[in-house]
């Protein structure tokens, strides 16, 4: 019986050190992705842009400026018929460089204080100008997304009874630079767990970094009663997780247990390290290929069909060398968190604590962030808009030097 007592009191000790050391991994996790933290917004614009890293060392050569077959027209029309569409008060507030420190000034909380022409000041008219842009730049899924997401912002206000932190208006739009068929430019709307950043470059786009989210992610009542978001990002994550076989799970996992919120390159985190974790997906079955690009289109399918087709194949190219990490659950009801990360995308998809109208320790399926980014100095386009300038100021520097002669 005394034996049987110790082995069973060694599996138990056995057990509770597993789950101890799993809560280590998840804590070490934290810790290193959150490592170099700057003390808040205004400290991380003080640093130059570099991009999201891996290895702390940004690849080159992975973006070119060349065309991408899709036109721009409508969205430079678009945009032009906002700029004239507002008054010039509200224009100079608008309109930025396009090297403006405005692009990376984006925050997904509430309380931020944004700027740019909001929603909340535009007349009917304006109001249809903005989302002209938002449909002549995004798919009819991602312009629907957004709207819906606004909406919740507006179910929320209901729920926590505070109509001036949250609300459907509450977002705002700025346009960086002059919309041109030519030359760079691009547009952000910004607000409460929606931000879209757009970069156009002649038929080139980068839309990125993107953030989407809500709380909650579904109206049971109000005035908007029965939206509901981000399922079928949710839904694409877990199904893909279900696909791997239980050894490439077990690669997959950083760890099962979800305490806390995990997203690591939400607003302020243009400049982060964060190395490949979890599993490369270059020994997947073709039917585990295309489950992991069917996850990968939830988000890159927001955009326009022609540009996110473009995108689409960029990300394709580096199948090969993009790895995919799980954190949590499988079953009905987990919370989990997933991320998605290769030279030329990284995904990430969050259940987090609830915040409002309550307050929560644990994650929860009715709060969710996810962004989108574009790894190796190519958010916002930066990138292309650094070749852009110096193939300019190659051929200025040419002509002057011919002219001298």
């Amino acid at each position: 019986m005394r034996s049987y007592r110790s082995l069973a009191l060694s599996f138990i000790f056995l057990s509770l050190l597993g789950v101890l050391a799993e809560s280590m991994v998840a804590e070490a996790q934290r810790r290193k992705t959150r490592k170099g933290g700057r003390g808040g917004g205004e400290q991380s614009l003080k640093e130059p842009f570099r991009g999201l890293t891996a290895n702390d060392q940004i690849e080159r050569g992975l973006f070119e400026i060349k065309s991408s077959g899709v036109s721009t027209k409508p969205v430079v029309k678009a945009a032009n018929l906002l700029l004239d569409g507002i008054s010039e008060e509200q224009r100079q507030r608008t309109q930025y460089g396009v090297h403006d420190i405005e692009w990376r000034s984006w925050d997904n909380r509430h309380f931020y204080q944004r700027k740019g022409v909001g929603f909340n000041e535009m007349s009917v008219k304006q109001r249809e100008l903005a989302f002209g842009l938002l449909q002549a730049s995004l798919s009819a899924k991602g312009l629907k997304l957004s709207k819906d997401i606004m909406k919740l912002n507006g179910t929320l206000a209901e729920l926590a009874n505070n109509f001036e932190e949250y609300g459907e208006w509450l977002y705002w739009i700025t346009i960086m630079g002059e919309p041109s068929e030519t030359e760079p430019w691009g547009w952000q709307i910004d607000g409460h767990h929606l931000i879209i950043n757009y970069f156009v470059l002649g038929d080139q786009v980068v839309m990125s970094p993107v953030f989407i989210g809500s709380e909650p992610v579904h109206a049971t009542s109000g005035k908007f009663k029965g939206t509901i978001v981000m399922q079928e990002q949710q839904d694409r994550g877990v199904a893909f997780m279900r696909s791997l076989t239980a050894e490439q799970q077990t690669q997959a996992t950083l760890t099962k247990i979800k305490d806390q919120n995990n997203a690591v390159a939400q607003a302020y985190r243009d400049n982060i390290n964060l190395d490949y974790v979890g599993l490369k997906t270059n020994e997947l079955s073709d039917s585990q290929r295309q489950g992991l690009l069917a996850v990968v289109r939830t988000f890159v399918g927001t955009m326009s069909e022609g540009h996110s087709e473009v995108k689409m194949k960029e990300v394709e190219k580096h199948l090969d060398r993009t790895w995919f990490s799980w954190v949590g659950g499988t079953d009905a009801d987990d919370v989990f968190y997933y991320r998605i990360h290769s030279p030329v995308l990284l995904i990430e998809f969050d259940h987090e604590r609830r915040v409002a109208p309550f307050r929560s320790s644990a994650p929860s399926r009715d709060h969710i962030h996810a962004v989108l980014r574009t790894p190796n100095g190519n958010d916002y386009g930066k990138d292309l808009l650094r070749q852009h300038i110096e193939e300019h100021h190659s051929k200025a520097s040419h002509t002057h030097e011919t002219l001298s002669k």
